[in-house]
């Protein structure tokens, strides 16, 4: 399993302590393999492979098979409902027709049509129709009726590269997790628990800046134990005590309390006892989950431990009995008196909250106040994070003229949009602030020891600013990102399999014209529209189903929108497993349906919503790009369809597409001021180059840094 982790993460794969021998065979075979699922093996992990023993050299590559095929979504069967697709797939109206006409036979005779409009106009559950939603053949005859796909340039090849042994991988991984200025998303937070278990007693980050990846590591050290680090606010001891009942340590979310054991109890309330005592500032922070403390007081009986006064301080402030007056109110109260430039000051003692306060204050101030409020944010930026320093200037990006729409995503994925009634800032005050902000981000910015390699492909991807904002799989980009798509067809692929009940998702897919109007769909209610595809409606997922959408690239309209409905059952949280992805192809290529050399990306389906928006593809001058969005809508308790949603997907399509996010560009733009940067060519370069790109090219010479996808989080300065 750690093996598997780190090459899907990382795509290293850990060098093997086997015996040493003659694995040259094995490794010609794992070369084939791999090209097959459109990976390749750098030389060094070919000649790794090869230095070893038949046996540790086929259990290396067994390992690596699996990991890629599990990766692209290859390890399952993707049956298609329509066994020619995406060829003879009939008109929607004429094949539920068809299968009314399987459902009523007269005496061995077909139904005539007043019989069938008779039957239409009674109520007709599809569900209840012979063969409809179910597949009708085997995915071994789907394959038997398909060619193999002609291999073409634009395929996919990704270079799977070799690492050190599995426990310094492991290791490596871990720290980057948890030193992680940013935070995780649901998939890293997972691998970053399973770590810390494995590299608990060995090295640990100097910092741990985001505080929910502290809890969540502290959350092991309470159950096993251990010393808690980096307990700092009494906000810090309540995340950890929602981590370890299972809740939600971002405290979006209430969390319902388990009992502790006596000695966890003693852990959390010296914790609380040493924050307070040495500082009882930090009191101000519990009035706003007072009854999060509250109830958290009923399971930690902290009246029994009369040795730790201070932390007994913050249940008497949760209960009321004490009145503490925190940052953000003192700052409130000025601004209702008029008094911004005194707010700016209040909150200065708070750097981070001010820099996000910085619009408001400056829309709220005169013109005389916005010096001082100026002054104040610039005085702020040394004692800010580099990721905060980020997201204002992203912010800014966004703020000279109002936007069509605003949009408001949540950790959730969920979003909400609605009109933008903000002022817009003066162009001086942007501009100015924009400047100081540009140099305060260049400073930290690392100095590279060698010159800068950047792939193009990178440009264009937006920030890992919050990996809440992404979502895990292959290629998965931060939302925001853009991608250059190939080839003359578009192929969309949806994997689910239920857990305990009947689950129905739906594959469709959304067309808006230039002004995001809807302009076509398709989906299980009309399997084609113009040259675009539907492969079949499944219904039932007890071993797996799939569903597919061709979209050729010369379709009308000027967005192409996918999305994956829960129509009934189990949500994206609660089903075995699910997955959304796309394939690139050119016409000639015919195939099977799902080939994973054709795959460009797959991302896991997880979300609280009902309608999952994984991307958009736009088109543009140079030509289409894939823009991720990783949004979810909330739907419908059941019965979720393209149709239903048409206006609050366009909404939120406009919203994201029209937004400006800082991207690779903007660093490598401001890094060119100070290092030597060049373009990758695909040419390797002599001498060892810091790499920046999707992922690493073979052959870069050694002593090179790559950051590659998987650690694109670490440009972030601190």
């Amino acid at each position: 399993m750690l093996e598997t982790l780190i090459i899907q993460k990382t795509l290293r794969v850990p060098a093997s302590t086997g015996a040493a021998g003659d694995g040259t065979g094995v490794a010609r075979q794992l070369e084939v393999v791999l090209l097959d699922v459109g990976f390749s093996a750098s030389r060094a992990l070919l000649e790794h492979i090869g230095a070893l023993a038949p046996a540790p050299a086929m259990d290396l590559a067994a390992t690596v098979v699996l990991a890629v095929r599990e990766l692209v979504g290859d390890h399952v069967r993707h049956n298609a409902y329509f066994i020619d697709f995406p060829d003879n797939v009939p008109d929607t109206l004429e094949f539920w027709t068809e299968r009314l006409k399987a459902a009523v036979l007269i005496g061995g005779e077909e139904a005539t049509e007043v019989q069938l409009r008779d039957l239409a106009a009674s109520g007709v559950n599809l569900l209840d129709l012979p063969g409809y939603g179910t597949y009708q053949h085997t995915y071994a005859e789907l394959l038997a009726a398909h060619d193999e796909l002609i291999t073409a340039a634009g395929d996919r090849l990704t270079v799977l590269h070799l690492g050190q042994t599995a426990e310094t991988e492991a290791q490596r991984l871990y720290l980057a997790l948890a030193g992680s200025s940013t935070p995780l998303g649901e998939a890293d937070r997972a691998i970053l628990s399973d770590l810390a278990v494995v590299c608990m007693d060995g090295a640990q980050p100097a910092e741990i800046p985001v505080r929910e990846n502290r809890a969540l590591l502290n959350g092991i050290r309470l159950v096993l134990g251990r010393p808690l680090i980096g307990m700092d606010t009494t906000t810090d001891v309540l995340r950890l005590a929602c981590q370890v009942s299972g809740g939600d340590a971002s405290l979006v979310t209430p969390t319902r309390f388990r009992a502790f054991r006596r000695p966890e109890r003693r852990i959390l309330l010296a914790a609380l006892d040493q924050v307070v005592g040495g500082n009882p500032g930090k009191l101000g922070d519990v009035a706003r989950y007072a009854q999060r403390w509250k109830r958290l007081g009923e399971r930690l009986h902290p009246h029994e431990y009369r040795q730790w006064p201070h932390a007994q301080d913050v249940f008497a402030v949760a209960r009321g009995e004490r009145t503490v007056r925190n940052l953000t109110g003192r700052a409130e109260a000025k601004l209702r008196a008029g008094a911004v430039a005194e707010a700016a000051s209040v909150l200065a003692a708070a750097p981070g909250l001010l820099l996000r306060s910085a619009d408001r204050l400056l829309r709220q101030s005169s013109a005389s106040e916005q010096v001082a409020v100026m002054e104040a944010v610039t005085g702020a930026m040394g004692s800010t994070s580099g990721r905060v320093l980020l997201s204002l200037r992203e912010h800014l990006g966004n703020r000279l003229s109002p936007a069509p729409a605003r949009i408001y995503p949540s950790r959730s994925r969920r979003a909400w949009v609605g009109p933008d009634k903000r002022l817009p800032l003066p162009a001086g005050v942007v501009d100015g602030l924009s400047s100081v902000l540009d140099a305060e981000i260049s400073a930290r910015l690392p100095q590279p020891q060698s010159p800068v390699m950047v792939d193009p492909q990178v440009l264009d991807v937006a920030l890992p600013l919050s990996g809440k904002a992404s979502g895990s799989g292959f290629a998965v980009l931060p939302r925001g990102s853009r991608a250059s798509v190939t080839g003359e067809l578009l192929r969309f692929f949806m994997y689910w399999r239920q857990t305990s009940r009947r689950t129905d998702y739906d594959l469709s897919v959304l067309l808006l014209d230039e002004q995001f109007h809807a302009a076509g769909q398709v989906s299980w209610t009309n399997y084609r529209y113009r040259d675009v595809v539907h492969s079949g409606d499944i219904t039932d997922a007890t071993d797996g189903a799939t569903e597919f959408i061709d979209v050729p690239l010369s379709v009308p309209g000027h967005y192409v929108v996918p999305q994956v409905n829960v129509y009934a059952g189990e949500s994206f949280d609660e089903v075995a497993e699910s997955m959304f992805g796309y394939q690139t192809r050119t016409r000639k290529q015919r195939g099977a349906p799902f080939d994973a050399r054709t795959v460009q990306a797959r991302s896991q389906l997880r979300g609280k919503g009902r309608v999952a928006l994984p991307m958009v593809f736009a088109k543009t001058n140079d030509g289409w790009k894939a823009v991720w969005l990783h949004l979810c809508l909330q739907g419908m308790p059941s019965f979720n369809r393209v149709e239903n949603n048409t206006f609050t997907t366009a909404q939120q399509v406009q919203a994201m597409v029209q937004r400006r996010y800082l991207t690779v560009s903007y660093l490598v733009d401001l890094w060119r001021a100070r290092a030597e940067v060049h373009l990758w060519t695909g040419q390797v370069p002599d001498e060892p180059v810091t790499f920046i790109g999707i992922n690493a090219p073979d052959g870069l010479p050694e002593g090179s840094q790559t950051y590659t996808l998987d650690r694109l989080h670490e440009l972030i300065p601190e």
